[in-house]
């Protein structure tokens, strides 16, 4: 197992785990690697300070995933009980139903959203990319959204 510190093309940092540095280039290559943050699939491989061993007086050096410009941000993490890896399973579910039976429109998501909404365009299930001031402007406009879960593949 290899663990890398990665960075979307919006300047996210994360880490995900991988079998070996080819299935990391296996699963970049199709899309899978993505930001857990926006989702992104614009990602790559982060500078990294190795860990070096050190003695007992003297602090470890922490791996330290660094991307021109970007801000490092925290994620919340969790040991999951079985009920909460069922939820997890049947949220995985919604996505995979999600992404199989609506169209992606992408970034217009916000656009085509409002055309279905005020009639411009015949209603369809979609999903794509919103900022968090899109899905509330959406919203305050009546028209209904649902923020489609994000979870690390289970290879990862």
């Amino acid at each position: 197992m290899i663990k890398y510190a990665l960075a979307c093309d919006r300047g996210h940092i994360f880490e995900s785990w991988f079998a070996d540095s080819v299935a990391y280039d296996k699963q970049a290559k199709r899309g899978l690697v993505t930001c857990p943050v926006c989702n992104s699939a614009k990602v790559e491989k982060a500078i990294m300070a190795p860990r070096l061993a050190g003695t007992r007086k003297r602090a470890r050096t922490q791996e330290a995933p660094v991307a021109p410009g970007a801000v490092q941000e925290k994620s919340n993490v969790a040991v999951m009980s079985p009920m909460e890896m069922e939820l997890r399973s049947k949220l995985k579910e919604l996505r995979e139903h999600i992404v199989k039976n609506a169209d992606n429109v992408g970034e217009k998501f916000p656009e085509e959203a409002r055309k279905m909404h005020y009639g411009e365009s015949e209603h369809r299930s979609i999903y794509g990319v919103a900022s968090l001031d899109d899905a509330k402007e959406l919203a305050e406009e009546g028209i209904d959204v649902l923020p489609v879960p994000v979870l690390p593949d289970e290879r990862n």
